[in-house]
């Protein structure tokens, strides 16, 4: 019996005691019960303050009312009892039987399994990295590819229609700074003042010469154009392919200037304009943010009838909502703090919902550590630790893992020495071979002619009886619920969290010499070893989803 199968049945004791006139709601069952794994043993499976919760509405006291539930609540096929404590807590024991079918579950369920219907009906855009196509990505890029990319599988397998889209901000100054870089570096000159440095910069500016010798004839005006245009394009390739070497491949790739070039820009202006939600003053379009929310209002057009900044963020959020997407997510850094509040006040300026329509997420540093000191610079881009510098030093699996690890508004430190490492303090490497531990079992057990498929024909779950076998199905039954949780507080760690302790709970459950899966010796396969088998064919697929939900591997042999 798993945590939702449970809170099922008790809606449907409410309910049932509510039809017959035991207890009376005035404002209906409630849809859902939250059941929790108590935090101490001896209190049952299970635990719910239902009681606690109803009670005021019932017209009754707490204890009343859980009595009521317990007597009907014991009567469930598969709950072994119910006990009231303090207050009127109910305390939930299943029974092993129904327990043990937990297994049976996931095994049928294979690679659905941990996924619901919670975002069903849902369509997200999800952006995230969008690093300027001025330099590789670099580390702070990094860690929103590990973590976009798994918030964007956990949504899918629970439900939602999912776009990957990546904005390329190929447009404005910063572009202009990229292109005089490579036309100094193509002339010998040195970077300009506000300009990019590095070694990629010189083998751009070189590809570009070669590919376009006569580069070296035009006018710094007309040499400037043709590295802007070769050069942008040369970067996004490399930031595509590092970014699908990391295990990360967009759905769409948008290009800033296209906003600009489209009339998207105009046409989102006058959308506001038209609600309301502009003025002229000083030769400049304004925005109305002030009233919904920010510090002040916002200029979207300067007098010199340039687009500010924000011109682009109104014309690219019309497009996607225009594009039919209900929630726009974006992955934001550190750095970006102080703009949240005016893209939300843009977002009621279209008279959306903020929090809703548009969420923005922001991400917190990252620091590399070697040797208990910070990483080097990269050679190759001169000022940052790029996302090909952490892929060698540590391999892409440990650091999509590493980095989706940690709640994304914290700062955490990588230490490259402990996630390069094969042992048992690589949290990676620990939940990989606990996976690649379940495959040698049942390859062993295959070596005995035990099959699966006529284990789970003869699947007896009252026989996974003992305590560790309970703990390690009340684990598994866990985690469709923390995979939900951690789509709709955007916490993938949750799921990387939750693999580090069900793999403790299955290592505890492997050593315990009463639950040996294979027979002993000259022992004739029993029911209780076929049993467990299925146990741990169940670990199995829990380790592998939950690892993919990542993005991260499932080795079979380590």
């Amino acid at each position: 019996m798993t945590p939702e199968q449970l809170s099922t049945a008790i809606v449907d004791v409410l309910t049932t005691l509510s039809t017959e006139g035991a207890i009376t709601l005035p404002d209906g069952v409630p849809t859902n019960v939250t059941v929790e794994r108590p935090r101490q043993k001896g209190h049952g499976d299970y635990a719910t303050n239902i009681a606690l919760q109803l009670a005021k509405k019932a017209g009754t006291n707490p204890r009343a009312l859980a009595e009521v539930v317990q007597a009907r609540l014991e009567q469930v096929d598969g709950v072994a009892g119910v006990e009231i404590a303090g207050p009127g807590f109910l305390n939930i024991t299943v029974a092993a039987g129904a327990q043990g079918a937990v297994a049976a579950q996931i095994v049928a369920a294979g690679a659905s399994y941990g996924g619901s219907d919670a975002f069903a009906g849902e369509k997200i855009n999800l952006e995230f990295v969008s690093a300027n196509p001025t330099g590789p990505i670099h580390i702070g890029g990094v860690r929103w590819a590990a973590v976009g990319d798994a918030l964007g599988r956990i949504f899918e397998a629970t439900g939602a229609q999912v776009t990957r889209e990546y904005y390329f901000n190929d447009h404005g100054a910063q572009i202009d700074r990229f292109s005089r870089s490579l036309l100094a570096s193509a002339k010998g000159e040195p970077a300009p003042e506000d300009g990019y440095g590095g070694a990629y910069i010189h083998e751009i500016a070189a590809t570009v010469v070669a590919r376009t010798p006569q580069v070296k004839e035009l006018t710094d005006d007309e040499a400037q154009e043709v590295f802007r245009a070769e050069g942008v394009e040369m970067m996004f390739e490399e930031i595509k392919q590092s970014l699908h070497d990391f295990g990360v491949d967009f759905d769409v790739y948008f290009h800033e200037n296209n906003l600009h070039r489209s009339g998207a820009v105009d046409r989102a202006i006058a959308r506001l304009t038209e609600m309301g939600n502009t003025y002229e003053q000083d030769g400049a379009v304004w925005l109305r943010t002030e009233k919904f929310g920010d510090d002040k209002d916002r200029v979207i057009i300067k007098s010199d009838g340039e687009g500010a900044y924000i011109s682009g963020d109104l014309a690219y959020y019309l497009d996607k909502r225009e594009r039919g997407f209900d929630r726009c997510l974006i992955m934001l850094g550190a750095d970006h703090h102080g703009y949240v509040a005016r893209m939300m006040a843009m977002c009621a300026a279209f008279g959306d919902e903020p929090g809703r329509n548009l969420e923005i997420l922001i991400g917190q540093m990252v620091n590399l550590l070697r040797d208990g000191q910070p990483l080097r610079m990269s050679k190759r881009a001169g000022t940052v630790v790029t996302i090909d510098d952490l892929v060698e030093a540590i391999g892409v699996d440990a650091a999509r893992y590493a980095l989706t690890r940690y709640s994304s508004d914290s700062n955490i430190d990588l230490d490259l020495d402990l996630w390069a490492s094969q042992s048992n303090d690589n949290p990676v490497y620990y939940v990989q071979y606990g996976h690649a531990r379940t495959c040698r079992m049942m390859a062993n057990a295959a070596d005995l002619g035990m099959s699966l498929s006529d284990a789970s024909t003869r699947f007896d779950p009252s026989l996974l009886s003992h305590e560790k076998e309970r703990d390690l199905l009340r684990a598994l039954a866990e985690f469709p619920r923390v995979v939900a949780s951690a789509g709709e507080l955007r916490e993938p760690h949750r799921v990387a969290r939750y693999l580090e302790d069900t793999t403790a709970i299955f290592n505890r459950w492997y050593d315990t010499r009463e639950c040996r899966m294979l027979p002993q010796g000259d022992e004739p396969v029993a029911p209780v070893n076929e049993a467990r088998l299925v146990l741990v064919a169940a670990a199995r697929t829990v380790f592998a989803n939950g690892l993919g939900l990542l993005g991260v591997s499932a080795p079979e042999r380590m």
